[in-house]
């Protein structure tokens, strides 16, 4: 077992990036050899220079880099639409479907971490998306059948804000907690996502009530967000950028740590 850190939401910010990197003690493009990063989707879009982005990761995606798509990068694979107003140019398109295509950039990954079992997504598995996988009580199963690319990871739902979003989509809160804290089973695994968030880190606000905002712990520093679903731990990644990027952020960093899934390579 080794060291994985789990980056959020990048949005374009490649400085921010860079940044982490070097903190991480990655250059040249290579990881220390204790170190496996998974980095949960959302690269592009929003910041001034997503193709820097791009241009970092490419070379990390050969040895112990795990990249999970999200909903900006699905906008742009074969088949979809774009949604964003200042799409990626040519080249960025190209190398996402290239990565989509060869396996390198994949929708789900399974850890466990000091006895922890997680499911990595961009956005969280509902309950009604586990529900239609056929309820795996495996946190690598789980992550095999969302590998596998069923029509439902591509579910927005209303608005996003209801249990028929998929995991490139669902909100926090209504969408992800509210379902799996009214399931009277087990919850078999925690989980760990980005897309979005129950605070507001910039301003330290709370974006939620209720029982949610009872079991919810926030590290406004690092911009994690936990929160306590059925004996199991959610959390939350998503730094929340925007177009100005964080002032303070950093990975998730999980000791005694070993990947379940490993995506496929080329």
């Amino acid at each position: 077992m080794a060291r994985i850190a789990v980056i959020g939401d990048v949005g374009g910010h490649a400085d921010q990036l860079r940044q982490v990197l070097q903190e991480l003690k990655a250059g040249n493009g290579q990881l220390p050899p204790d170190l496996t990063v998974i980095q949960v989707g959302d690269l592009v879009d929003r910041g001034p220079d997503s193709l820097g982005v791009l241009d970092t990761v490419a070379p990390l995606l050969t040895g112990r880099w795990v990249q999970l798509a999200g909903n900006h990068e699905s906008q742009y694979l074969p088949g979809s639409t774009v949604f964003w107003p200042e799409p990626l140019p040519h080249r960025g398109v190209e190398t996402l479907r290239e990565w989509w295509a060869d396996g390198r950039m994949q929708v789900a990954a399974a850890v466990t971490a000091n006895g922890d079992e997680y499911l990595l997504t961009h956005a969280g598995l509902t309950l009604a998306a586990w529900q239609q996988l056929g309820e795996p009580a495996s946190v690598a199963r789980a992550a095999d059948l969302l590998n596998e690319r069923p029509e439902l990871i591509w579910h927005v739902g209303a608005h996003a804000r209801d249990e028929e979003a998929g995991p490139l989509w669902a909100e926090s809160g209504a969408a992800l907690h509210e379902p799996w804290m009214r399931y009277e089973g087990i919850v078999q695994f925690g989980q760990i996502h980005g897309h979005s968030t129950i605070v507001h880190f910039g301003q330290q606000r709370w974006r939620c009530d209720g029982r949610i905002r009872q079991r919810a712990t926030a590290d406004w520093h690092a911009r994690h967000v936990r929160v306590r679903v059925g004996g199991r731990m959610f959390i939350g990644v998503d730094p929340g950028h925007g177009r100005t990027g964080a002032t303070s952020w950093q990975p998730l960093l999980l000791d005694n740590a070993e990947i379940h899934a490993m995506p496929a390579r080329a």
